[in-house]
């Protein structure tokens, strides 16, 4: 692993133990916002502040490239997911969370007891995955970190049998990075297919099938409802009260907000740190942004992202924003970016912008083999969300449709051949 010490500054706070700016959270967002207030602002000192003993690495590795990549040795980690490097110039603490806010008197209590005063603050404290009443184990492991991936490349080698618990994007992903990688998988899901909240039926149940086709052992309407850990191995009792056993259990279940300590601070929280437009909460000098930023979406409304695109464009906005108060010399910048995500499962691939829920109305609008295709959410005459399936480069056509739907009621006669297959 890269020594997070030697690619870090540590003679930036001032005789009082203050920073200009003060970063909580050492992910994808908190390392964007370090690299954006060093490009606009050469003097002012930054700590960095991770409860996670790693520096910021770019997260979507954990279940794509480390273990897809014929470079990404087993445990090993690639150089090109760190994203604190030298020319930020930022302090970085890991292995420590901050416990209390002082919103007044400008200071964070930490975990060690110590205190660090701050000029500017953001908070790019993530989330969390959600647990399930589960026997605690090294063999029972939620998926999210670095640490998680070196647990799971330990116990998932060629041959072993693994549990995943969840069908949903991390759930999904997971599982299929194990059963490309000569493991024997079961995957135990809410829904009937994978994904189904997400694709419509037809398209889920071709995933489906082809997570089966690829020795994967899909159980749907199902759950674990209990574990037993004998040795070496966990014995999964399912919702049906079928067992499974398995030599490592994944739970993917979902995420929520790391927003307590805001909250404890009088910081207004719901669902995640509400913010302004300009990433600002409600405590003078201190803003939020990544999964932890509830913000309001230029064609989505009031909503919450979980997917990194939006971690590095609001992170780089937040930054500039603080360099921007701290200095006066320009207005904020508004945070007006809608972001993207992206998936890989076996050979499918899609990116897609906006809410991708299977209970709205869709139009699908695909190749007569059905291999490459474009799938429109629509409430109402509103295009809510646009999945590109095998589909790329279309990311900003979809959100002009989606933008020409807020004042233009659209149906499927505007919608199908509006984005080019092929």
């Amino acid at each position: 692993m890269q020594d997070a010490a030697a690619r870090t500054s540590t003679d930036t706070k001032d005789a009082t133990g203050t920073y200009d700016y003060v970063i909580v959270g050492a992910g994808v967002a908190g390392a964007s916002a370090a690299r954006a207030i060093r490009r606009h602002d050469e003097e002012g000192t930054t700590l960095v502040l991770g409860r996670e003993d790693d520096a910021p690495f770019y997260r979507p590795d954990l279940s794509k490239t480390l273990w897809l990549e014929d470079d990404a040795a087993p445990g090993g980690d690639p150089a090109s997911g760190w994203l604190l490097d030298d020319e930020a110039r930022a302090e970085l603490r890991t292995g420590v969370s901050v416990t209390a806010i002082d919103t007044e008197a400008k200071s964070l209590v930490l975990s060690d007891t110590t205190t660090v005063g701050y000029g500017r603050l953001l908070l790019a404290t993530g989330a969390q995955p959600r647990t399930l009443d589960l026997p605690e184990s090294d063999r029972i492991l939620t998926y999210r970190t670095l640490a998680d991936y070196r647990r799971l490349r330990a116990l998932a080698t060629p041959g072993t049998r693994a549990v995943v618990v969840g069908g949903g994007y991390i759930g999904a992903e997971v599982a299929a990075a194990l059963a490309q990688n000569d493991v024997t998988v079961t995957l135990l899901m809410r829904g009937e297919t994978v994904q189904g909240h997400m694709f419509p039926q037809r398209l889920a149940e071709e995933v489906t099938q082809e997570f089966r086709d690829r020795g994967v052992t899909v159980v749907g309407n199902s759950g674990a409802a209990s574990a037993v850990v004998d040795g070496d191995t966990v014995v999964v009792t399912d919702t049906a009260g079928t067992e499974h056993r398995a030599d490592v259990v994944v739970v993917g279940v979902g995420v929520i907000p790391q927003d307590q300590v805001a909250q404890q601070a009088g910081i207004t929280v719901e669902n995640g740190i509400v913010v302004h437009r300009t990433l600002a909460t409600s405590a003078p000098d201190v803003w939020a942004a990544g999964d932890v930023a509830r913000y309001e979406d230029a064609l989505l409304g009031v909503r919450r992202v979980e997917h990194v695109n939006n971690a590095e464009r609001m992170g780089s906005i937040a930054g500039q924003n603080m360099v921007r108060s701290r200095t006066g010399s320009d207005e904020p910048r508004a945070y007006d970016y809608t972001p993207f995500f992206w998936s890989d499962l076996f050979d499918y691939g899609y990116e897609a912008v906006g809410i991708l829920d299977a209970s709205l109305t869709t139009v699908e609008d695909f190749t007569d083999d059905g291999s490459a295709g474009v799938v429109y959410y629509l409430d109402g005459g509103q295009v809510s969300g646009v999945l590109l399936w095998n589909v790329w480069d279309s990311v900003d056509q979809a959100k002009a449709v989606m933008s020409q739907s807020l004042t233009e009621p659209l149906g499927r006669d505007d919608l199908v051949g509006r984005i080019a297959l092929g």
